[in-house]
């Protein structure tokens, strides 16, 4: 498939699936055949976040991510470090360098040593542009188990600015994408419910417009918080909004 053709088919993507299925495959192409991307709108400067409210997509061996996500090793990861400090991309050949110049800490070169168990070696990390200090997303391209730094970053050279676009324009539409960890998924009725919220109706309103008693309502919109892990209504309509939740067209 042409590049201006994937972009068009990328952009037209109705689910968080469909995007990365595709990705991954296009991603494939170039010798990058494991992603991790990451998303945060909750990072402090002590803090990445609630993990619940994380976006991570992966095409990774449970394996590997069971240990790398589940059990926090990507808070000591060198290049987790860098993506949030920077923008833009970076070639894994830094880590050498940090290495060589002592600039690593014991828990970082832990992560290393990890990573290469898992050959989790060559590769590239992209960090995109945030209009908000609170958000931050990255993607980690990981090369074949076969394919060495020197050589990615052959290809990379070639065809780095088209690889760096590419990911741009997956980040930006998965921002549009309905997303949230099962645990945090509204029902028909919880999202109703905060919709008519967002739209100032109060629970009287709401009763009336749901054929619902008051206090159906209520319990919806209290299921919704404890979904959504917020105390109040308006926090929930807000993280709904921001998981994308809210208005969705159903399939």
């Amino acid at each position: 498939m042409r590049n201006s053709k994937y972009l068009q088919a990328l952009t037209n993507t109705q689910s968080i699936e469909e995007l990365w299925d595709m990705h991954t495959r296009k991603m494939a192409s170039y010798g990058f055949d494991r992603l991790l991307y990451g998303f945060t709108r909750y990072r402090t400067s002590t803090s990445l976040g609630d993990p619940d409210d994380f976006i991570v997509l992966t095409n990774h061996d449970p394996a590997y991510t069971d240990v790398f996500m589940g059990k926090g090793l990507y808070f000591h990861g060198p290049m987790v470090k860098w993506v949030l400090e920077n923008e833009g991309a970076a070639s894994w050949s830094i880590l050498g360098e940090m290495l060589d110049q002592g600039a690593l800490s014991d828990s970082e070169k832990r992560v290393l040593e990890f990573n290469r168990k898992m050959q989790v070696t060559a590769g590239y990390s992209i960090s995109f542009k945030s209009i908000s200090p609170r958000a931050k997303g990255a993607i980690a391209l990981t090369a074949q188990a076969d394919i060495p730094q020197e050589e990615i970053d052959k290809v990379w050279a070639e065809h780095g600015d088209e690889i760096l676009v590419m990911n741009n324009v997956c980040h930006l539409k998965i921002m549009t994408l309905p997303y949230a960890t099962p645990n945090q998924t509204l029902t028909k009725r919880q999202r109703e419910a905060l919709e008519w919220v967002g739209d100032g109706k109060t629970t009287q309103d709401i009763a009336l417009l749901m054929g619902l008693t008051p206090a159906t309502v209520e319990k919806h919109l209290r299921l919704a918080r404890d979904n959504l892990n917020v105390e109040t209504t308006a926090q929930a309509v807000l993280k709904a909004a921001l998981q994308n939740q809210m208005f969705v067209i159903e399939a």
